[in-house]
């Protein structure tokens, strides 16, 4: 019977620490906190609810009252105070769920009160009956309220002394690692401390004899000896060959695996190298019970050894994945496989110090060790722990030393050079404070460090098989796998639920995890609506089904029915944007609603922030009100060709904030639709494409005009792009400065063709005119030069200047060929 009880004691360690490590991951459920709260109710006292189920408040007053008592005198343990907060935690649990009682009668009774309106200043000025009914309905309410408010006032004691208990033990937390003990420097101590380690070990060997010589031992072994030594056999093999048989393994798996798929199998071959191991552990040390050879004191070392087995195996198998042999297998790099060995070597040889000072730790509490004596037997561990960070420290240092500066991003190279330069700090300060005798505070720094450390490179190992599974089950390269986000989500999902972990690595207390997380689902007040985590969920949930449902309906209308109807383009377009505004809307006035947030309760908050908002961003909200004014008014749709401050184009898409043009060159400009509308918009093709085109032709002087006419009439009407009916006409401009000057003017079927309709026209001219001999002059101009001699050099005067073209003669024939010496002409 002995040895199955201690049997069991066995898995009870192991499911212990495995708990330890899942507790991050069931703080993050909400379920995990409703259960709680049924768990207080279903496991509370008979004595603590009435006949009528609810608080009795006598019993809580004296729960209460001791509660005060004890905190005042102070001298209760750590132990004792968590019992009393748990049974105080039990009760608020109680008055929180009594806080929602009659709740459903009290909304009845305010929203009657309500309906007959505020009471009047003049009591004779309202109907009896009124009054009357007002009065019995305000009565029933404070009866309804009654025992919320009691069950507040309760709540509201009870919250109070749980945060004062909690308090104190933070207080003494931090009293206890800040405590000065005795150097493990002196020399004095050092007998005291060897004494009682060897005292301890000699008499676990005592009673390992004194057992072994028992004759009810021996029987029992003699029943059990098969089952033993099979247990022995598989506990010792396991623990020898097993890590190196999966290694072997893992190697030829991923020499029949190609592409990402081997990282997935990879990893999960070597995490047998943890369980394996841990089997063989979890035999051997049932053996040893089964043989009944483990006295008291061995037992508690039995004891202590599968949590110092499990952080050694998980310290060999981190270094293991971390620090790969080959430099394609490892998460970090490091040049040599020399500096890798070193890096694994160091890290296991931490996993091994913290389970050392596990072992240490469990025996000092068993044989109730004095605190020199404790901190002698701590101190090599501490300073070879601290060495070996140090060494670590300078290895992740030294990792980004060599590493191509392109190949990781900034954020991981600056978090690893914080990782190791905290790493040689830690490793440096913690052994400095034990020598001084600050025991517990280097132990408080120095493994937690280590435990962080852990569960950094535990991330590291999961992003990379997250990435290694994306890219397996959706048979993606390197490059696409690094750019998608759901690998991202996921490890930044990993990443939060490490964050509770880590809190209770550093001594938060999972009371401390449980109060938090209890403070967030409550959430925060907004005037008289209460905004929880559920609530936001729920509006999320309903918004965006109501913001699917409505580009659903956007894109039936946009593609299957507005097509099928008479209306142009503009007009399709205003009722599909039109119908997102106010199917957007309309889902977050259902989300809010359905998420049981009052709107009217924070109706004054969205009044003043609305207010700020206005001012704030009054031209984001006009060029929104300007926006919807385009959508209904519709001086504008796209695919108009309009002019707007100096920029022409095509509309190609009008939002809720602007409006894009494209321009002929292609190129896209953003307009604020405020500009649309308070600006002046030259809109070219509104309600149709017609318009006109203007030409200018210019002839010589002494052509005969109307023949010109004649012919420029003849070119435009024969152009398919001009409208027969009204006609082209043809415009005798005036007298220019070097031609005679005519313009077409002609209306286009389509004035998007303007550009080309001109040049076709203009080509037709030119054939034309040389065809009737017509010239199309260019302007001429003759330079008179005062003194010409200075361009001979013939003029000794230092003074002379020719001036160039001050006197200007139109006529050819204004000069005689005697005063010109230089003539030049050319197009303007």
């Amino acid at each position: 019977m002995t040895s199955d009880l201690r049997c069991s004691s066995q898995f009870a360690r192991f499911l212990w620490l495995l708990r330890v490590w899942m507790c991050a991951a069931l703080l993050l459920l909400p379920a995990a906190v409703s259960a709680q709260e049924a768990d207080v109710t279903e496991d509370a006292p008979s004595y603590v609810l009435t006949d009528t189920g609810t608080p009795d408040y006598l019993a809580w007053s004296r729960v209460a009252e001791r509660g005060e008592r004890v905190l005042e005198i102070g001298r209760a343990s750590d132990q004792a105070l968590s019992e009393l907060r748990s049974e105080i935690d039990q009760w608020r649990g109680l008055f929180k769920t009594a806080q929602d009682e009659n709740s459903i009668r009290i909304d009845t009774l305010k929203t009657q009160l309500a309906t007959l309106g505020p009471e009047p200043e003049d009591p004779g000025s309202e109907l009896a009956v009124l009054t009357q009914r007002r009065k019995e309905l305000t009565e029933e309410l404070n009866k309804a309220q009654a025992p919320v408010k009691e069950a507040e006032e309760a709540f509201a004691r009870a919250d109070f002394l749980i945060k004062e208990i909690d308090s104190v033990l933070r207080s003494r937390q931090t009293d206890q690692l800040l405590e000065l003990g005795p150097t493990p420097l002196n020399p004095a101590i050092w007998p005291s401390a060897l004494a009682s380690l060897k005292q301890t070990f000699s008499t676990a060997l005592a009673e390992m004899r004194n057992a072994w010589g028992s004759e009810a031992q021996r029987r029992d072994l003699q029943a059990d000896l098969p089952l033993t030594l099979i247990l022995l056999a598989i506990g010792l093999v396991l623990l020898t060959r097993s890590r190196s048989w999966l290694i072997r393994l893992g190697g030829r798996l991923r020499q029949i695996r190609k592409g990402p798929s081997r990282g997935v199998v990879g990893f999960v071959i070597s995490l047998g190298q943890v369980i394996a191991p841990m089997f063989g552990l979890f035999a051997f040390l049932i053996a040893l019970n089964l043989a009944g050879v483990l006295g008291l004191r061995g037992q508690v070392i039995a004891d202590a050894l599968p949590s110092a087995g499990l952080q050694f195996f998980v310290a060999l198998w981190i270094g293991t994945r971390i620090f790969g042999a080959e430099s394609s297998h490892a998460s970090l790099y490091l040049p040599t496989p020399a500096l890798r060995a070193e890096a694994r070597i160091n890290v296991t040889l931490l996993g091994l110090m913290v389970g050392m000072l596990t072992v240490l730790r469990d025996m000092g509490a068993a044989e109730s060790y004095s605190i020199g004596t404790n901190a002698v037997l701590a101190f090599p561990v501490l300073v070879g722990a601290g060495i070996l960070l140090v060494r670590l420290g300078r290895l992740l240092r030294r990792h980004l030393g060599t590493q191509a500066s392109g190949s990781q991003s900034a954020l991981r190279t600056r978090t690893i050079s914080v990782v190791g330069r905290v790493c040689e700090f830690v490793g440096f300060a913690a052994p400095v404070a034990a020598a001084v005798g600050y025991t517990t505070l280097a132990e408080s720094l120095l493994v937690p460090t280590i435990m962080t450390l852990a569960v950094l490179a535990v991330l590291e190992i999961l992003n990379a098989v997250v990435k290694a599974v994306y890219a397996t089950v959706l048979r993606a390269d390197n490059e696409t796998t690094d750019q998608a986000l759901l690998p991202v989500i996921i490890s930044f999902c990993l990443v939060l639920a490490a964050v509770p972990l880590l809190a209770l690595i550093w001594g938060a207390r999972s009371t401390d995890l449980i109060e938090l997380w209890g403070q967030f689902l409550n959430g925060f007040q907004m005037g008289d609506a209460r905004i929880t985590p559920r609530a936001f969920l729920v509006f999320a949930a309903i918004f965006v089904v109501g913001y699917g449902a409505t580009r659903a309906l956007q894109s039936a209308l946009r593609s299957t029915i507005l097509p099928k109807t008479k209306m142009d383009k503009g007009g399709q377009n205003a009722i599909a944007v039109g119908t997102g505004y106010v199917g957007i809307f309309l889902a977050a006035v259902i989300a809010i609603t359905g998420a049981g947030i009052d709107l009217s309760s924070i109706a004054i908050i969205a009044g003043a922030l609305s207010v700020g908002i206005g001012f704030g961003l009054q031209t984001i909200v006009s060029n929104f009100v300007s926006g919807i004014i385009l959508l209904i008014e519709r001086p504008i749709s796209e695919g108009d060709w309009i002019e707007v401050n100096g920029q022409m184009g095509y509309v190609r898409d009008i939002s809720v904030r602007a409006t894009r043009i494209e321009t002929f060159d292609r190129s896209d400009v953003i307009l604020p639709n405020s500009d649309l509308v308070s600006g002046v918009v030259t809109n070219y093709t509104r309600g149709n494409s017609i318009g006109r085109v203007i030409i200018p032709v210019g002839v010589a002087y002494g052509t005969d005009t109307l023949r010109v006419e004649a012919i420029l009439r003849e070119i435009a009407e024969a152009h398919p792009m001009v409208t027969v009916n009204p006609a082209p006409s043809i415009v005798f401009q005036g007298f220019g400065a070097d031609s005679l000057d005519f313009e077409i003017r002609a209306i286009l079927s389509d004035v998007n063709f303007m550009l080309s309709v001109k040049s076709e026209i203009n080509h037709e001219i030119a054939r034309r005119f040389v065809e009737e001999g017509i010239e199309i002059p260019f302007a001429q101009r003759d330079i008179w030069l005062r003194n010409p001699e200075a361009l001979t050099g013939a003029a000794t005067a230092p003074h002379a200047v020719a001036s160039v073209g001050q006197t200007q003669n139109l006529s050819r024939d204004a000069m005689t060929a005697e005063d010109v010496t230089g003539e030049g002409e050319g197009d303007e």
